[in-house]
């Protein structure tokens, strides 16, 4: 039985993930060299990284059919630490996103992005017959708006939209109806009108506005943006070599080991850099893509499909925000960006996809 498991076991999968972690702490490096404060950042990643491959192992060897029964105990679990998180946790940079354990930061949300798939997948699969009824997607989009509302009250406003892009795909793969779809998108367009008007604070509006026109956001607001396409367009082909980028080395561009290591790899790699990573992107999202139709059930095959989707938007808006595309969210980049709480969720996400890939067949005893 644990040779069947072994061979079924994804390693390419796994290389993938490894690659582009160990990626991420080689740029993580390269963009806090010299600062002597935030020097020891590289090997906290790396711990970071060592403890994410133990959850990632822990979380394949669990059957994911077992979930099914803790699915939404589990979603239940990380919407009250969101509830606490407003009570006790840390503030900084004006949002209250994080609890203290230690001299560690711990980000609830990333985690909760795998309970929203857990019990998406849960609802979705036990109603796939019911489709056809437009009450299935409701609750569906129903079941998110607990956790949405949490993290955009942090505030959290590009991991809120995480969220519902997670739930959207994962609802449109379950077999969205394309009359329903045409209701949720008029339901959609008329929410964001709304949300504009009446929810979106200013800064998260200037955002916005700095794609479109730059002119009514104010000067300040555009200095990250600015030094990223700055950082970017120095790049050139080959870049500038590794611990060599000027925006990076000289400080300009701020929060360049989180939000904007993306334009530390363009500069210090140049296109052909940059280009690589988005091809191990890729290399990623068709091997998910894949796992996802050998599934043998529908719980899986969601289950796949909405860490695909997390993994997708996460790099759409991050790689987007670095080339002054899509606003500027926070969002970290997978696997790249400083941040234990994003890596060990997305280490876990690809665990589970591991576990689905194990159990695609049924497991003899062969040896």
């Amino acid at each position: 039985m644990r040779v069947a498991i072994s061979r079924r076991f994804d390693w390419t999968l796994l290389f993938l993930a490894l690659l582009l972690s160990g990626f991420g702490i080689l740029m993580i490096a390269s963009a806090l060299s010299g600062n002597e404060v935030l020097k020891d950042y590289p090997w906290r990643q790396a711990l970071f990284l060592g403890v994410g491959i133990i959850l990632m192992f822990v979380a394949a060897a669990v059957d994911y059919r077992l979930l099914t029964t803790l699915a939404y105990p589990i979603l239940i679990f990380f919407l009250g630490a969101l509830v606490v998180l407003k009570v006790i946790g840390t503030v900084a940079g004006g949002a209250q996103r994080w609890l203290t354990v230690g001299e560690y930061f711990l980000q609830p949300s990333e985690l909760t992005k795998i309970a929203v798939i857990l019990a998406l997948a849960h609802f979705l699969s036990s109603r796939e017959d019911k489709m056809e009824s437009i009450l299935t997607p409701i609750l569906g989009f129903a079941l998110l708006l607990p956790a949405v509302g949490l993290i955009f009250w942090q505030p959290n406003l590009g991991t809120a939209m995480v969220v519902v892009a997670i739930g959207a795909i994962m609802i449109l793969v379950a077999g969205l109806r394309w009359r329903h779809a045409a209701f949720f998108g008029a339901i959609g367009a008329i929410g964001a009108v709304l949300a504009w008007r009446y929810v979106l604070a200013d800064y998260m509006k200037d955002r916005v506005l700095m794609l479109f026109d730059p002119s009514k956001v104010k000067p300040e607001d555009l200095y990250n943006v600015q030094q990223a396409m700055i950082g970017i367009g120095s790049g050139g082909w080959l870049g500038r070599g590794l611990f060599r980028g000027s925006q990076s080395q000289l400080h300009f561009l701020r929060v360049r080991h989180t939000d904007f290591i993306f334009t530390v790899t363009a500069e210090e790699l140049g296109f052909l850099g940059a280009a690589a990573l988005i091809v191990l992107f890729g290399l990623l999202m068709l091997r998910l893509i894949r796992i996802a139709g050998q599934a043998r059930d529908t719980f899986g095959m969601l289950i796949v499909t909405g860490v695909t989707a997390m993994i997708f938007f996460q790099v759409l808006i991050n790689i987007g925000m670095n080339l002054s595309i899509m606003p500027v969210t926070g969002i970290p980049l997978p696997f790249v960006s400083y941040g234990g709480s994003s890596l060990w969720s997305t280490l876990i996400a690809i665990g589970l996809v591991q576990s689905v890939a194990i159990r695609h067949k049924k497991i003899g005893f062969d040896t």
